[in-house]
C-alpha cells in the first residue's frame, strides 16, 4: 500500500472506534399557496397534533421556540393565524398567502442526495458555479468552491464506493486543473474563465487566450491556491491510478515551483505579485501584511507539506525545513492572538482548509506541536459556531470531542433544504443580544448563534452571527456547505449511517 493511502488511513483509524451512528431526524418541509378566500378554522394560536404550540411572532411564526420566517418558509412574515391541514401538517396564514409546514423523518444521507441535485444544476464548464437569477455565472472563487465540491465527492466515493460520485469528482477536478493551463503561465492559475457566449463580469483583470476562445480572470488570490492544494492532497490520495491522478501531481509540482521560483510570491502577467498572493517575510513585515502573516505562514507550510507528499520530491521537505527552522514560519503561524486585528471569517476558512493536509500528513513531532498550537488559536473563535466542517477538521487534529460532533450533526440537520438566498432579518428580535460593535463589513451581530434555518444562507466563509442578510432570492447556494462536512465526517468515521 502506498504511503499516500496510509496517511489517510492513519487519521481515520484514530477516530474509527467512536463514530456516531446517525438516526433519522425530523426535516421541515413547506409548500406555499395563494391566500384562501374563506379560510376555515383559523386560530391566533394552535396546539398541533404533535403537541407543539404555534404562535404569531412580531414577524413570522413560532413553533414552540423555533422561528419560521422569511420567504424560505412563508409568503411574507405578517402572520394572521393557523389552521390544521392534513394530519401532522399546519397551515400558516399570512396577509400574502398561506404556507403548509410539516416534518418528515429522513437520514442525512437522503439530505445529501437532495443537495447533490442542487449542485448538478450549478454546472458551468465543470465548475460548481454561482447561480444568480437562475443563471450560472463566473465567480472569483470558481477554483476554490469547485475544489471543495470535488473533495466532498472524493470522500463520498471512498465512503460508499460510488462510481457516480467519482465521475462527478473527476469532472470538477478537471475544471480546477484547467485554470492553471488556460493562462499559458505554467504554475499560475486563473481565478475563472468564460467563453465567448458568456457575459464578462465588470470587475477585475481579464485576458484573452491566444486562440481568443476564452477570457480568463487574473489577479488570482491566495484563496484559490489554498483550494488547489487542498484538492491536490485529497485527489492524490483518493483518485484511482491513472492519467488524472498524474495530472494532479504535475499541476501541484508546477504550482509550488512557480511560488518558490518567485520567492514566495504569486506573480501574474504584470510581473508583480497579485494583491493577495504573497507569502514573503517582506510582506509579513509590512503594515498591510502583518495581520495576514499567521495565516499566510500557515498556508505556505501547508503547500510545501502537500507538495512533498504528492510529488515525493525531497526538495520540498528541505524548503519546508528552511521555512520553519530558519525563517520561523511555524512560530509566526502561532501568533494569531497577538497579530489578529479583527475576526475575518474568510480567513478562518482558509486556515482550516490549510490545516487539513497538515493534520493528515505532518508526522514530525516538533512541527506537529506547532501546527496544533496554531489550530487551537484559530479554533478559539470557531468553537462557538457549531460549524461541521471546522469541527471535523479540529477533531482530526485534537482527537475525539463528542460535544463538537453533536454540534456538527445538529447544524447539518438544521440546514434548510431551500438554499435560495432569501432576505432574512433578525434584528427585530428583542431576545437576541447585540454585540457592541459592528463586524468588518459594518453589519450588526448577535452573540447568540442562531440555527442555520433561521439565518441567511451563506458559505462557511461568512459570519454566522450577522442578524440580517440575503439578497431577495436572487441567488442560490450549491450545497457544498453540507456535502463537504457530511462526507468528510463519513470518510473519517466521525459518523456513519445506520
Amino acid at each position: 500500500m502506498s504511503m499516500s493511502r496510509l496517511s489517510f488511513l492513519f487519521v481515520s483509524a484514530a477516530l474509527s472506534g467512536s463514530q456516531i451512528l446517525l438516526e433519522t431526524f425530523p426535516q421541515v418541509y413547506t409548500q406555499q399557496y395563494p391566500a384562501a378566500e374563506a379560510a376555515v378554522g383559523v386560530k391566533s394560536s394552535l396546539r398541533a397534533i404533535d403537541d407543539a404550540l404555534w404562535t404569531r411572532g412580531e414577524r413570522g411564526a413560532f413553533r414552540d421556540q423555533r422561528l419560521f420566517h422569511s420567504k424560505r418558509f412563508l409568503p411574507c412574515d405578517s402572520v394572521t393565524g393557523f389552521s390544521e391541514a392534513a394530519k401532522g401538517r399546519v397551515r400558516v396564514h399570512t396577509t400574502c398567502g398561506d404556507s403548509e409546514i410539516w416534518f418528515e423523518k429522513i437520514r442525512l444521507a437522503d439530505k445529501a442526495k437532495h443537495y447533490e441535485a442542487i449542485a448538478l444544476r450549478h454546472d458551468r464548464h465543470g465548475f460548481v458555479a454561482d447561480s444568480r437569477n437562475g443563471k450560472n455565472v463566473s465567480n472569483d472563487n470558481d477554483g476554490l468552491w469547485t475544489a471543495m465540491y470535488a473533495v466532498a465527492k472524493l470522500f463520498e466515493y471512498k465512503s460508499i464506493a460510488s462510481a457516480e460520485a467519482l465521475a462527478r469528482a473527476e469532472t470538477a477536478i478537471r475544471a480546477v486543473l484547467i485554470l492553471e493551463k488556460i493562462t499559458a503561465m505554467p504554475g499560475y492559475p486563473a481565478r475563472s474563465y468564460i467563453d465567448s457566449s458568456e457575459e464578462k463580469p465588470r470587475d477585475g483583470f481579464w485576458y484573452w487566450t491566444e486562440d481568443r476562445k476564452y477570457q480568463f480572470k487574473s489577479d488570482t488570490s491566495s484563496d484559490e491556491i489554498v483550494g488547489h492544494f487542498l484538492l491536490f492532497s485529497v485527489a492524490w490520495d483518493l483518485l484511482p491510478e491513472g492519467a488524472l491522478r498524474q495530472d494532479v501531481r504535475a499541476t501541484c509540482k508546477r504550482m509550488i515551483d512557480y511560488i518558490l521560483r518567485n520567492n514566495y510570491n504569486l506573480i501574474d502577467r504584470t510581473g508583480k505579485p497579485t494583491r493577495w498572493g504573497m507569502w514573503t517575510p517582506e510582506y509579513f513585515a509590512s503594515a498591510s501584511g502583518k495581520e495576514d502573516s499567521p495565516l499566510n505562514a500557515l498556508e505556505l507550510i501547508s503547500f510545501l507539506r502537500t507538495a512533498q507528499h504528492v510529488t515525493g520530491d525531497m526538495r520540498y521537505e528541505r524548503e519546508l525545513k528552511k521555512v520553519i527552522e530558519e525563517m520561523g514560519y511555524l512560530k509566526i503561524a502561532g501568533q494569531l492572538p497577538e497579530l489578529r486585528g479583527e475576526i475575518n471569517y474568510s480567513d478562518e476558512e482558509l486556515a482550516m482548509l490549510s490545516f487539513y493536509p497538515l493534520l493528515v500528513y505532518e508526522k514530525n513531532p516538533a512541527y506537529r506541536k506547532g501546527v496544533l498550537k496554531a489550530l487551537d488559536d484559530w479554533f478559539g473563535n470557531m468553537r462557538r459556531q457549531k460549524n461541521p466542517l471546522w469541527n471535523a477538521i479540529y477533531e482530526l487534529g485534537q482527537g475525539e470531542d463528542r460535544k463538537l460532533r453533536m454540534d456538527s450533526i445538529e447544524t447539518l440537520q438544521r440546514l434548510p433544504l431551500d438554499l435560495t438566498n432569501w432576505t432574512v432579518e433578525n434584528s427585530w428580535r428583542k431576545e437576541l443580544p447585540l454585540v457592541g460593535k459592528v463586524d468588518r463589513f459594518g453589519r450588526r451581530e448577535t452573540s447568540v448563534l442562531l440555527p442555520p434555518d433561521e439565518r441567511r444562507i451563506m458559505k462557511w466563509n461568512g459570519n454566522p452571527f450577522n442578524l440580517d442578510g440575503g439578497n431577495g432570492g436572487k441567488s442560490e447556494d450549491d450545497g457544498t456547505i453540507f456535502l463537504l462536512p457530511y462526507w468528510m465526517g463519513r470518510y473519517h468515521k466521525l459518523w456513519g449511517e445506520r
